[in-house]
């Protein structure tokens, strides 16, 4: 009797460590079995595990400036593209140099007095076309920026592994953002290719390249579902239909797996695209140079003339779209670059009330995970306190605590109040999470 009660009580004790394991477990092979097929998991069991997102950035203590508002249409019509100087700003780094830029230049042909030619008429683009011989691979964790680099480059003849380029671009593994400077720096110092980025693209120069045969990997914002939420994603773009008025792309994050390519409309594509600005990045031999350039438009053979087109076109839509946050955003950003380039200090305070509209609509509470141009728009106001509740808010969470940036900049906004030990404690942890950050502070 005593052996059998032993027995029961065993199997009992063994059935509730066996509970207590799988309760702890079972969140862990929820989320793994999500990572693998992300389509097979219900959104039931993924709400049951998720942890709760945090809430959208915080709202600016300020109110809107509108008076400045007012003027930024002035202030653009103001500048004057043809003296482009080198950016000068002495008080934060630009983390995406514009030395990528500034030597895409068109030749200016010389006047002549008689006859000069008509431009030629542009050749109509194929109705569809589908790049081939393109392979989609499946992203490590985070690793959407050096997964499809990699593709883009397997595509060019350069096999190279994402997790090399990752381990390359973002040392810690747990990075959650990859800049598009950092994607291009990565192929023409590692690579025999080159590649340049850029800022207010189209979807028809997007078919313009990909129907001259160079795939375009694009920065855009994704919402796979509500208990992920919003995050910023890139992707590969090798196709488009006009009957169906789709693109095709390779999605390193949602598949397909078999290279087939996901259809997203030509609208679907523009409303996410249009959340990073519509930046771009190409991919190509260095012998095509020529041919990249005759593609490009005019204003984006400059830096100026690039981020001060950016800004007319979102300026214009804040008349259209008054609560759209990412065009608000978008305005703030090519404000921001426009102030580095120009030595234009008055454009700092544009840009600091175009972010304060956007934070005021609301931005999602990743954002600037992916991109900084609030932190600079607003050190360069003196706004401190601004860059101190944007980071706090980001580094409130795990994702938040491995985004080396974030750190960086409030090491800025320390050394802006004069407190040189905070200061060089958060450069310290922005170096100790990448070392590669050193160079960009050191040309500072």
């Amino acid at each position: 009797m005593l052996h059998k009660r032993m027995f029961w009580l065993g199997l009992l004790g063994l059935l509730l460590l066996g509970g207590v394991g799988l309760y702890l477990l079972y969140p862990r092979l929820i989320l793994a079995a999500h990572e693998r097929y992300p389509n097979a998991v219900p959104d039931q069991l993924l709400y049951l595990v998720a942890t709760p997102l945090p809430t959208a950035l915080p709202a600016p203590t300020l109110a809107v400036n509108r008076d400045q508002l007012a003027v930024i249409g002035d202030q653009l019509a103001q500048l004057q593209p043809t003296a482009t100087a080198s950016p000068t700003s002495t008080l934060v780094p630009t983390l995406t140099p514009q030395s990528l830029l500034s030597d895409l230049q068109f030749p200016t042909p010389e006047p002549t007095a008689t006859n000069t030619p008509l431009p030629p008429t542009p050749t109509p683009l194929p109705t569809a076309v589908r790049l081939q011989n393109i392979t989609i691979i499946p992203q490590k964790f985070n690793n959407c920026g050096p997964a499809n680099l990699t593709i883009t480059l397997g595509y060019h003849g350069v096999e190279v592994d994402q997790l090399d380029v990752g381990g390359a671009i973002k040392p810690n593994y747990d990075d959650r953002n990859v800049s598009p400077w950092e994607l291009v720096d990565y192929v023409n110092i590692e690579t025999p290719m080159q590649a340049r980025f850029f800022v207010g693209g189209s979807l028809e120069l997007l078919k313009q390249f990909i129907a001259a045969g160079y795939p375009v990997i694009v920065e855009k914002g994704l919402y796979p579902n509500a208990w992920e939420g919003w995050m910023g994603h890139y992707l590969t773009v090798i196709g488009y239909d006009d009957a169906s008025e789709e693109f095709i792309s390779l999605d390193t994050f949602l598949g397909p797996w078999d290279s087939s390519g996901r259809r997203d409309s030509y609208e679907t594509v523009d409303e996410f695209w249009q959340m990073f600005n519509h930046t771009f990045i190409l991919v190509y031999p260095p012998e095509d140079e020529a041919e990249i350039l005759a593609l490009l438009p005019p204003e984006l053979s400059d830096p100026v003339t690039m981020w001060q087109a950016t800004a007319v076109s979102n300026q214009q839509l804040t008349t259209t779209q008054p609560d759209n946050p990412y065009i608000w955003f978008n305005l703030g950003s090519s404000l921001t670059h426009l102030a580095q380039l120009t030595n234009d200090k008055s454009l700092y305070s544009s840009a600091a009330a175009a972010f304060d509209q956007a934070r005021t609509i609301g931005l999602p509470w990743r954002m600037l995970w992916y991109q900084f141009e609030p932190y600079e728009a607003y050190l360069g106001n003196g706004r401190t306190a601004d860059v101190f509740d944007l980071s706090d808010a980001i580094l409130s969470n795990e994702g938040g605590q491995n985004v080396e940036e974030t750190y960086l900049y409030r090491s800025y906004a320390y050394t802006a109040l004069g407190d040189e030990v905070n200061a060089n404690a958060a450069l310290a942890t922005a170096l100790e999470l990448n070392p590669n950050l050193a160079t960009a502070v050191d040309q500072n």
